[in-house]
């Protein structure tokens, strides 16, 4: 364990570092206890500080969570900032691009699940069919994806 004088310019309380990386404190714990984030430096009475190297890094952190980068994702990500730099785009690209495919996956399948949705819930407002179309749906056997393959091509202002 580092000591730091408590007086330290780059001295800052793990209540500041939450307050200017935009993370809960419990989040900064956590991340430290995981190993996302280094165990920081303590004063002589224990007191954890913190300095721009950790606001930086739990901004990226931050970030990263924002555009739905795995924790797994986030440590490739640091590993490779923390790399020499050389061919580091490259591979920081790399990550990043199985990111943007997972992402248009998602997408493909949360558009699926809006025609499933919506057919569903039409059929209800319509009140042709016996029973409840919503639980019927919800009930069947068949993979939401062949259900929507199923279902008829509705207008783009019902989706």
């Amino acid at each position: 364990m580092r000591l730091v004088p408590p007086t330290s310019p780059e001295a800052l309380s793990i209540g500041e570092l939450s307050r200017r990386a935009g993370v809960n404190i419990e989040t900064i714990r956590y991340y430290e206890r995981i190993k996302m984030l280094p165990a920081p430096p303590r004063t002589s009475s224990g007191r954890r500080v913190y300095g721009p190297t950790e606001i930086r890094s739990l901004t990226f952190i931050r970030r990263s969570r924002e555009l739905g980068f795995t924790l797994d994702e986030i440590r490739a990500l640091l590993a490779l900032s923390a790399a020499d730099g050389k061919n580091t785009c490259g591979e920081v690209r790399q990550v990043a691009a199985r990111h943007l495919a997972d992402i248009r996956a998602k997408i493909v399948d949360l558009r699926a699940m809006a025609r499933v949705l919506s057919d569903a819930v039409q059929r209800c407002d319509a009140g042709e069919v016996p029973g409840c179309p919503l639980i019927d749906t919800l009930s069947a056997s068949a993979p939401l994806h062949l259900v929507a393959r199923r279902s008829p091509r509705l207008s783009s202002k019902d989706s």
